[in-house]
């Protein structure tokens, strides 16, 4: 059992938008599941939490009405080592109504932030070269989805 377990709080999607992400990540799976009872604030049967997993890390989806939405205050980060596995993460969260933002940012269609990030970039960002890393950033400003060729472009200056 982890020590902090992320709870994400929802309207009233937390089930479907689970299975959205149960979907979308290879190794996530439903943990548990909680469901309202009678005289509860949403309808009996609804689901109250949702507990599951992904990429090893626990999390629970909690049914909990509209007081509370996601901000890009907290977003997800996804490390990606090619341009197949970012391409892959930046369509699957976008499907059925996301919206790009800049620089590896991303909304999926429950509001919730994740930012899709390549090893590359975090590895050119780093470079102790401070020009190479200059051009990436400049590179990474210009660019909603990260993309890898472009950043080597940059980093080589060519």
């Amino acid at each position: 059992m982890q020590k902090i377990t992320p709870t994400l709080w929802f309207d009233h999607q937390a089930e479907e938008a689970v299975h959205f992400y149960v979907d979308i990540f290879k190794d996530a799976k439903v943990l548990d599941v909680v469901r309202y009872g009678e005289g509860a604030p949403l309808p009996k049967d609804t689901v109250l939490t949702i507990k599951f997993s992904m990429a090893g890390q626990e999390f629970v989806a909690l049914n909990g009405g509209p007081a509370y939405s996601f901000t890009p205050a907290i977003s997800f980060v996804i490390d990606c080592e090619t341009q197949e596995e970012v391409d892959y993460y930046w369509d699957k969260l976008l499907a059925g109504g996301g919206q790009e933002s800049q620089c590896a940012w991303l909304t999926d269609k429950y509001g919730l932030s994740w930012q899709v990030v390549p090893q590359a970039l975090i590895r050119y960002l780093g470079d102790a070269d401070p020009a190479k890393a200059q051009r990436v950033m400049m590179a990474m400003f210009q660019m909603k989805k990260i993309i890898i060729a472009d950043l080597d472009k940059a980093y080589t200056g060519s």
